[in-house]
């Protein structure tokens, strides 16, 4: 057994052609601490429900494009380089705004969860 595993997603934007656009993280790569999502979703997509969390806050990351994540009734405008957390009892939805495809990373990780990170977190080898 190995330290490490690793999974080949292929380029962002042919996420496109996957169901919804997704890619997830958590069966392919056996994570034990969080979900991760990559996404790439055409102009005009918009997740067609509200939702929120029973447990898990998110954070999403805006790779290329722009959209509006809607959180408790109030949009916030992202674009290349925006970064958003959600609490988990927030309801959110996230739309494409823009004239082209929009690619994210959405991160979920148990709220309060994280004890260490960074160099905290770290010992040299």
């Amino acid at each position: 057994m190995t330290n490490y595993k690793t999974t080949e997603l292929g380029k962002i934007d042919e996420l496109i052609n996957l169901e919804n656009g997704k890619a997830f993280l958590h069966d392919a790569l056996e994570l034990t601490s969080c979900e991760v999502s990559i996404n790439a979703v055409p102009k005009g997509f918009k997740v067609p429900f509200n939702h929120k969390h029973k447990q898990n806050e998110e954070v999403y990351i805006i790779l290329k494009g722009e959209g509006i994540i809607t959180v408790d009734g109030t949009a916030v405008s992202v674009k290349e380089g925006s970064a958003v957390k959600i609490m988990p009892e927030a309801s959110r939805t996230i739309e494409n705004t823009g004239d082209g495809e929009f690619e994210f990373i959405c991160i979920q990780a148990k709220t309060n969860s994280l004890e260490q990170y960074g160099l905290g977190d770290a010992e040299l080898c």
